[in-house]
């Protein structure tokens, strides 16, 4: 007996990041949402492209800054060798008005560095609900609703209270500290009040992002450090 339908494949990611760390995360979220299979992973633009002639994939998790060259002119060069896979892009606030000029090398989404699994959770199911009415469109109306409901903005990534700017603002003060910040050093230097800071640094600890420890002083209570994961 044979079926009058085929069924669904599971859309092939490869995962294109630096840090191994990082890439390893990456991975394991991309297995955790039904429908995904991580088929890879690369470190450069180089394993990037030596990956993709062994196994064709449906998308990319591109990490735009790369050791060895640009996200984007990576996909740049990948359409021209005749590899179609869409792309997300993985992120900083800076990037964000180049990724906007990447829509035409295949740029579907982007994600906002540091993100959470919800945050790529919510990007692969609206891909995978564009991949899937691309691919029954059979009028341009029809690809121009999907590609409404991708573009559509999603739930906010942000704990309530956050904002992206000054998570980023955060972010950058305790990347650029090699000793780590308390929540005051934080507050001080972003212009912004200590419990607020705390705030950020606690949610970028639960994002993997950073890391905390006690700091012994003198007298009193020991105050939390904070610093920057390597690689992240």
């Amino acid at each position: 007996m044979t079926s009058d339908s085929t069924p669904e494949r599971d859309i092939r990611v490869l995962v294109v990041e630096d840090d191994p760390v990082a890439a390893d995360a990456h991975v394991m979220y991309v297995g955790r949402v039904p429908g995904f299979v991580a088929v890879g992973k690369a470190h450069t633009g180089a394993e990037a492209r030596r990956a993709l002639e062994r196994t064709p994939v449906d998308l990319l998790l591109l990490d735009l800054h790369l050791p060895d060259v640009h996200g984007l002119h990576l996909a740049r060069s990948l359409r021209a060798a005749g590899h179609h896979a869409d792309v997300i892009a993985v992120t900083s606030a800076r990037d964000l008005a180049v990724v906007r000029e990447g829509v035409s090398l295949g740029v579907v989404q982007y994600v906002l560095k540091p993100f959470t699994f919800a945050t790529l959770r919510d990007r692969l199911v609206r891909y995978a609900e564009f991949h899937a009415a691309v691919g029954e469109a059979s009028g341009q109306d029809e690809v121009d609703r999907a590609l409404a409901a991708l573009r559509a903005p999603g739930p906010a990534a942000l704990p309530k209270g956050l904002s992206a700017p000054t998570l980023e603002r955060v972010t950058v003060a305790l990347r650029d500290s090699t000793e780590g910040l308390t929540a005051a050093g934080v507050a001080e230097t972003v212009g912004i009040s200590r419990i607020t800071a705390r705030r950020y640094l606690e949610h970028l600890v639960d994002a993997g992002r950073a890391a905390r420890r006690p700091q012994y002083g003198t007298v009193g209570r020991p105050e939390l450090q904070y610093r920057w994961v390597t690689g992240q």
